[in-house]
């Protein structure tokens, strides 16, 4: 197997079925098109892979859901960008003077100085217990100072969401985001009937388990938080996800989102902190930028660690869904090569052709790309 793809020219549907082919992902859904009303173009791709086949779409969710309705909440004046977080999660910063400065917009930036990551899920105790432990979490750097893109940071969002709306995330979720779009087949804790693709052979966090591991979310620490976190735990389809980029993010008047607070999050919030990110999304230019040379350089994106993105540019329309299971094959990163091809290859069928690079590695105050076709 060869996960080397060629540069040469190939159409987005003929350069996922190769991957495919080739073993470098198991089967894989294509969505892709421009505009909020555009024709959608795209395919299902391996063995038993269908339209409806629902995917775990790890940190989409935190885009997808989590995002939204942040955006919403600062819309409607409930939540402030540059909030301290402890206004609304006191014991974030309890004990550290420090983390008592971190706002909403750092971490929605990854700018908070939060870590990473920290294996609660290895932590005795219920789910309660291990979201103190993430409350507890000590700070890497200063806020402010560097982006250190961090699922922490969007557990915490999670809470802020569900405190605030005085409902649980998941429901919020279906209520705010997914019914205004038509997102039937997307949530949390997907229903046992419903077919989700495989992401793991074998259970780390359950090694006597001999089943694949499917539709319970592949992220230990959201599943071990209930399966609804603010970082991970969302299951759906591309057809949805294509109608949340085009009615969320496309769409002149979103049902979901004010376009004021739609432009503040595709405008770069981390300027000389060593990335190049928006609220929540990731922009041009930044180190987690899959999108491509050939992809316009307003563009935006966001991927799911068991193989999962979005890209969509705001000026041209362009716009690609690819859900894979690429973890059922190892963790290791196995589909950044081809992201950054088939980007290309969006671009190019639809005559995208840049100009120039903008100064400052991207987002929407430094557009350069002309549409030919």
């Amino acid at each position: 197997m060869s996960s080397a793809f060629p540069a040469g020219p190939g159409s987005p549907g003929e350069i996922v079925a190769d991957a495919v082919t080739r073993g470098v992902i198991p089967g894989a859904v294509l969505r892709y098109g421009r505009g909020a009303a555009g024709r959608v173009r795209g395919g299902e791709f391996g063995d038993g892979v269908s339209a409806g086949l629902r995917y775990d779409l790890a940190s989409l969710t935190k885009v997808t859901a989590t995002l939204p309705l942040v955006l919403r909440l600062v819309a409607e004046g409930e939540v402030g960008l540059d909030d301290a977080v402890v206004r609304y999660l006191p014991r974030f910063g309890e004990l550290d003077d420090v983390k008592r400065r971190v706002t909403v917009r750092e971490l929605l930036a990854h700018s908070s100085g939060l870590p990473a990551v920290r294996e609660v899920w290895r932590l005795a105790g219920t789910a309660e217990d291990r979201f103190a432990a993430v409350l507890a979490e000590p700070l890497e750097a200063a806020p402010g100072t560097v982006v250190r893109y961090s699922d922490l940071g969007f557990i915490l969002l999670g809470r802020i969401v569900a405190d605030v709306i005085g409902q649980p995330l998941d429901v919020a979720f279906n209520e705010l985001v997914a019914a205004p779009l038509g997102m039937t087949s997307t949530g949390y804790r997907p229903d046992a009937a419903v077919r989700v693709a495989a992401t793991e052979a074998n259970w780390v966090d359950d090694p006597g388990r001999e089943d694949p591991k499917a539709g319970v979310v592949h992220d230990e620490n959201a599943e071990s938080l209930g399966g609804v976190a603010g970082h991970a735990g969302l299951f759906g389809t591309a057809d949805d996800l294509a109608s949340y980029l085009r009615g969320g993010w496309l769409a002149q008047d979103s049902p979901i989102l004010d376009a004021g607070v739609r432009a503040e999050a595709l405008r770069n919030q981390t300027p000389g902190l060593g990335g190049v990110r928006g609220l929540g999304w990731t922009l041009r230019g930044d180190s987690f930028d899959f999108m491509s040379d050939g992809w316009p350089l307003s563009g935006a994106a966001h991927s799911g660690f068991t193989g999962t993105s979005l890209a969509f540019d705001p000026e041209s329309g362009v716009w690609c869904v690819l859900l894979t299971n690429a973890v059922l094959f190892g963790r290791e990163n196995r589909t950044r090569e081809l992201r950054r091809v088939l980007h290309a290859a969006v671009a190019a069928e639809f005559g995208i052709t840049l100009l120039s690079r903008p100064d400052g590695g991207g987002g929407v105050d430094s557009i350069s790309s002309r549409i030919t076709a």
